[in-house]
């Protein structure tokens, strides 16, 4: 166990953790890094260069004479994806903290830092990308004393691209993080951090040994399900994976145990053996806290079943998403599924597209709302669709949370405007250091789902962290608004919102539809609607066959007759014709600006 250092990478997105990563990987000869970014496997996060799942490899590393064993996990950047972070963290003792040398410190990196404090991990500090023209080291070295309180030399510099300091890092490792803390001899316990669905050997579990060993073929039971398997493989995470005979106290693997169920495996969970088991489960992780809803529906309702188990296997390896089943009028059976902001609600959708195969449409991300009738009767409501007649509610209440945002005092200003632009109370703000401040408002958060985060991100460049909680319930005046295509009302496009900003949003909505409708043969009226009363409205205008291009000289009678035989066809083509409503059509109304 005293040579075995668990750590994690933690940084800001971009910053150049998975690079890092890279280096490590050669210098420790793990394997042949023939292009970038070997950890991030799937095709997703090559083409966007980012990271979203957390990975694992174990390194060997020689220290002073000594062989150690490394096991790192290298993290995501961006905040919908913090609760990856947080596992990774629970599976470790120390963390590598990298700080872009052009960038300096950033609103990700304190709050992965807090993440990784709370778990009283050892922090090793790296300035990376010191070879960059750019790259101002000493300014960003102030910075991260200010942050950390740590001492000047204590700081690595290096850069992941050239390789230079890297070795300093690896020794850092060894020297400063200390080894698991175990007992070999007690019963056993392991934490599943993660999991893969594999389809010829059924559910792989990824843990981390906290006390005692684990045996190839030992009968073991999972302590919060209560399922009993036998472990028919564990062993170590290279870039494949490497069976082993036994797996002991501090050590980082894989339990295959043919788990056909998805269900039967929870992130956080306690494996131990059956014939002696722990007296309790590890300490997990809290529940994620998921800000966005939508409607995931199939395209084809007989794939109701096949989406329900994509989104099983996608819960597996990504579990910070929930779902529910629900059903709505215009598009059949589908699953209410619960993400932790718009990009992880978009690479979820890519990723069913392109790992299952599954083509969905998702409709207006929104939150769950309290509607009081005229009786004083509370009914949850999660979507428009089911909002009870106007003429019966006595009131509504909606979510709010408590925001606190942290930034330089450059942007207070924009970000002001933007939080009273969305309905926020300041309730105070607090200078944290130099010329840092974090200010802290209450907000409703129907208001954030849909684009406050981006807008947070570009008015203040970047530098913006923002971290909530919820706050309760309050009273609100909302409304329900309706878009009818030719008269007939498309429920995945109608939303819930405040009386203030519904007209605005109605002639929004209509505009942007009126360019993603394609044309039909006949006029196509989009609508915006509160209750009866038509608040917007734009005209897809039908495409037209000339038909009086055959007429030439003759009397004016027969260009009418034409043109009237015409009118009666399209308006009869109106009766039958539907309007088919493209998926680009439910993500654009999204991004409204």
């Amino acid at each position: 166990m005293k040579h075995i250092r668990n750590f994690c990478i933690i940084a800001h997105i971009d910053h150049g953790k998975s690079t890092l990563a890279d280096r490590m990987l050669e210098y420790t000869h793990t394997i042949q890094v023939t292009e970038g970014q070997m950890l991030d496997d799937m095709e997703l996060e090559r083409e966007r260069g980012i990271t979203i799942k957390s990975h694992a490899i174990q390194m060997e590393y020689e220290h002073g004479g000594e062989k150690f064993t490394l096991n790192l996990i290298d993290t995501p950047g961006h905040v919908d994806f913090s609760y990856e972070v947080s596992r990774s963290i629970a599976a470790c003792e120390g963390a590598v903290l990298v700080v872009d040398a052009s960038q300096g410190v950033q609103a990700q990196t304190i709050s992965n830092l807090y993440m990784a404090i709370e778990h009283d991990l050892e922090i090793i500090p790296v300035i990376n990308k010191c070879d960059m023209p750019s790259a101002n080291p000493d300014a960003v070295e102030d910075e991260i004393i200010d942050l950390l309180g740590c001492k000047r030399e204590e700081i690595i510099r290096c850069s992941a691209k050239t390789g230079e300091g890297v070795l300093d890092i690896l020794d850092a490792v060894v020297e400063r993080i200390p080894c698991p803390v175990g007992d070999e001899e007690a019963p056993l316990q392991c934490l599943i951090f993660d999991s893969v669905f594999n389809s010829f050997r059924g559910i792989i579990a990824y843990f981390k040994v906290v006390n005692g060993v684990i045996h190839t073929g030992d009968k073991v039971k999972f302590f919060n399900t209560g399922k009993e398997y036998d472990a028919d493989e564990v062993g170590i995470l290279k870039m494949d994976m490497i069976p082993r005979k036994e797996l002991r106290t501090g050590d980082v693997g894989y339990i295959i145990s043919g788990i056909k169920t998805s269900t039967e495996v929870k992130v956080g969970d306690t494996i131990t053996h059956t014939a002696r088991p722990c007296a309790e489960a590890i300490a997990g992780f809290e529940e994620s806290k998921s800000m966005v809803f939508a409607g995931v529906y199939p395209i084809e309702a007989e794939d109701y079943e096949d989406l329900r188990a994509s989104l099983e296997k996608l819960q597996l390896n990504d579990a910070s998403l929930t779902f529910t089943p629900e059903s709505s009028v215009a598009l059949g059976f589908g699953f209410r599924c619960g993400f932790l902001g718009l990009l992880h609600m978009e690479i979820v959708q890519e990723r069913l597209d392109r790992e299952f195969d599954m083509a969905v449409i998702t409709t207006v991300p929104n939150v769950s709302y309290n509607v009081y009738d005229k009786q004083g009767h509370m009914t949850e409501v999660h979507n428009p669709g089911g909002m009870p007649d106007p003429t019966l509610i006595d009131h509504i209440e909606e979510p709010y949370i408590r925001a606190s945002i942290i930034t330089t005092t450059d942007y207070i200003g924009p970000i002001m405007t933007l939080c009273l632009g969305k309905r926020g109370e300041l309730v105070k703000q607090e200078y944290i250091s130099g010329n840092r401040v974090e200010i802290y408002y209450n907000l409703p958060l129907g208001e954030i789902v849909i684009d406050f985060y981006d807008k947070l991100k570009s008015i203040s460049k970047g530098y913006a962290s923002f971290d909530y909680h919820a706050a309760g319930y309050r009273p609100s005046r909302l409304i329900k608004l309706d878009i009818l295509l030719n008269g007939e009302p498309v429920d995945a496009l109608s939303t819930l919102t405040h009386v203030d900003n519904a007209y605005e949003l109605g002639r929004r909505m209509c505009e942007k539809l009126k360019d993603l409708i394609p044309r039909q043969q006949f006029d196509i009226a989009i609508q915006a609607a509160i209750g009866g009363k038509i608040i917007a409205r734009e005209t897809v205008k039908q495409v037209r066959k000339d038909v009086t291009a055959k007429c030439y000289g003759g009397d004016v009678s027969r260009k009418r007759k034409l043109l009237e035989k015409q009118k009666r066809g399209k308006k009869r083509m109106k009766q039958i014709g539907n309007v088919e409503v493209p998926q680009k059509a439910f993500l654009a109304v999204l991004k409204l600006d």
